[in-house]
């Protein structure tokens, strides 16, 4: 069930170039180039998946996946330990029709473009989306940190939680009238630093 567990944390960032090229100079493996994904993310009759912290999503890019998340126990303080399950599908419209059919729909959908490097045996990934530039780094925990400090990223602003979830401080700050997470919704739009700030005032 370890296989299944994802340990992570994002960082935002204010210019990815200087990441990319922190990466290639201290030797990271390059594992996939630059791609736009769009991500559509499901829920169920009642709406309790958002609640309930789980996830459905269909993610397009070169390929189809279907994934499945839900909490799983933390590790630690910083990170944030998910449950994962995921599997490469060869119809999107009949992945999406047989969701359907089991009761859940479409909740939201989201774009980003997205980098992948390995480093220490940690996945890195340079994300690029519509409110923002992050970097998010999946592995052991200590090696998450190994590779925070490696690339100098000490004091960029970490974040526990997922990307839907900041959109929706991003659009109640700002007071954005949009449902999904598009280019074309934030087009001149300006997103300061405190419209990432939770209401609780939890700095994750």
């Amino acid at each position: 069930m370890n296989n299944y567990l994802e340990t992570e944390i994002k960082l935002l960032v204010d210019d990815l170039n200087i990441v990319h090229q922190r990466l290639i100079a201290v030797g990271a493996r390059l594992i996939k180039p630059r791609v736009f994904e769009r991500n559509i993310r499901y829920e169920n009759a009642d709406n309790t998946m958002t609640k309930q912290h789980k996830l459905i999503r269909l993610r397009v890019d070169d390929r189809v996946r279907l994934t499945y998340k839900e909490p799983a126990p933390q590790r630690d303080e910083v990170t944030t330990t998910r449950l994962e399950l995921e599997v490469t599908v060869d119809d999107f419209d009949t992945m999406d029709l047989i969701l359907r059919k089991m009761g859940y729909h479409p909740y939201l959908i989201y774009e980003k473009f997205r980098t992948t490097y390995e480093l220490y045996k940690a996945e890195i990934v340079l994300d690029e989306l519509p409110y923002g530039s992050f970097v998010e780094v999946e592995g052991e925990p200590q090696i998450i940190q190994q590779v925070i400090d490696t690339l100098q990223l000490n004091k960029a602003r970490r974040f526990k939680t997922n990307y839907v979830t900041l959109f929706e401080r991003v659009k109640q700050y700002l007071a954005l009238d949009c449902q999904d997470l598009l280019f074309a919704n934030f087009e001149g739009v300006q997103v300061p630093l405190s419209a990432f700030d939770p209401p609780d005032g939890d700095i994750f």
